[in-house]
């Protein structure tokens, strides 16, 4: 299997964080030397190990903003 290149261009949070100190991030990520996407999903401490996620365009980002506005929460 082809090795993944990614550079992590912004870090814009972290959504939550495990007892292994794994963390739950939203960043802005090119993978492979392609344009930055928004990706949500799990690193390990230091960003060496990466779980599965969920990459975003801008337009798709901005799509998920507008849905979460609308949830209406407790």
């Amino acid at each position: 299997m082809a090795d993944i290149k990614y550079e992590i261009k912004e870090t814009v949070g972290a959504l939550s964080k495990n007892n292994k100190g794994w963390s739950k991030e939203l960043n802005l990520i090119s993978w492979n030397d392609r344009e930055p996407k928004y990706d949500i999903r799990e690193w390990a401490p230091e960003h060496i190990k990466m779980g599965k996620g969920v990459t975003f365009n801008t337009e798709e980002i901005k799509a998920l903003r507008e849905l979460l506005n609308g949830l209406e929460l407790d």
